[in-house]
């Protein structure tokens, strides 16, 4: 399941994100969306999990989690048609 990480600061990195997700079980791909020009966080990511109940799992515990002093948002991602 892929799983959109909103609200993140834009110091937070891929290695700090990943232990979070990891904790709920498998992770399959941490993926932070970065700015072209200076290299940094858009504040925005996405996680892939393989089993569908350790991404809901994850989404409950994680969602309003502060990180670096944020409230991250944390949902099932949408699949662009």
């Amino acid at each position: 399941m892929k799983i959109l990480v909103r609200n993140l600061a834009r110091t937070t990195t891929e290695a700090d994100l990943l232990p979070l997700f990891e904790a709920h079980g498998a992770v399959q791909s941490c993926k932070l969306v970065l700015d072209n020009d200076t290299g940094l966080s858009k504040g925005f990511g996405f996680i892939e999990m393989p089993k569908p109940g350790e991404a809901k799992a994850a989404i409950t515990s994680l969602n309003g989690h502060a990180i670096a002093g944020f409230k991250i948002r944390v949902k099932k991602s949408e699949e662009a048609s």
